[in-house]
C-alpha cells in the first residue's frame, strides 16, 4: 500500500475529529461561589420608654396646692389628717408614662388600714398625695406607708400616732 492511501484516511478522521470537537457545546461555567455572608444587620432596637419612678415621699398633716407637704412630720396627733405627698419623675420630662401609683397603710400590727392606688399619666416631675384620717381619730401606735410604682413597692416611711 502506499502511504497516501493511509494518509488520507488518517487526515480525513483527524479533520472530522477537530471538527467535531469545535462544534462541542462549551461546558457550562462553574457556579460561582457563594458570595461572603454579609454580617446579619444589628436588630433595630425600639426606642426606650421612657421610665417614671419615685423621687421621695413626704409626710405632713397638711398639703399646698401644689400637692407638696406644708411642714414635714413623723409624729401626728389621733385627729389629724396625714397626708403623703409622692413626687415622681419621668426620665424624659416631654414623655407621658401611663403608671399606677398606689399606697398601703399600715398599723403596727401589719394591720391594713387604707390602701388607695391611681392610674396616671406621669410627665416630668409631679406631685400625687394621699391620705389617711378617722373621725374617730387614728388609735396611738406605729404606722407604715408603703408607696409602690406599677406593683412594686418603691418607698416607705415610719410615722407615728401620739395621744
Amino acid at each position: 500500500m502506499s502511504r497516501n492511501h493511509i494518509l488520507y484516511p488518517l487526515s480525513a478522521a483527524l479533520a472530522a475529529t477537530l471538527a467535531l470537537s469545535a462544534c462541542k457545546k462549551p461546558e457550562p461555567a462553574p457556579p460561582p461561589a457563594p458570595a461572603a455572608t454579609a454580617p446579619a444587620p444589628a436588630p433595630i432596637e425600639a426606642a426606650p420608654v421612657a421610665a417614671a419612678s419615685v423621687v421621695s415621699v413626704d409626710l405632713g398633716n397638711s398639703v399646698g396646692a401644689d400637692n407638696r407637704v406644708v411642714a414635714p412630720a413623723a409624729t401626728f396627733a389621733p385627729g389629724d389628717t396625714i397626708f403623703a405627698a409622692v413626687t415622681t419623675r419621668t426620665a424624659d420630662a416631654a414623655a407621658t408614662v401611663p403608671g399606677r401609683l398606689s399606697a398601703k397603710w399600715t398599723f403596727q400590727d401589719g394591720q391594713t388600714v387604707n390602701e388607695e392606688s391611681r392610674d396616671l399619666n406621669l410627665t416630668g416631675d409631679g406631685v400625687t398625695a394621699f391620705q389617711i384620717s378617722m373621725p374617730s381619730g387614728l388609735p396611738a401606735g406605729q404606722y407604715k406607708v408603703e408607696v409602690s410604682l406599677d406593683g412594686a413597692v418603691v418607698q416607705s416611711k415610719d410615722f407615728e400616732v401620739k395621744k
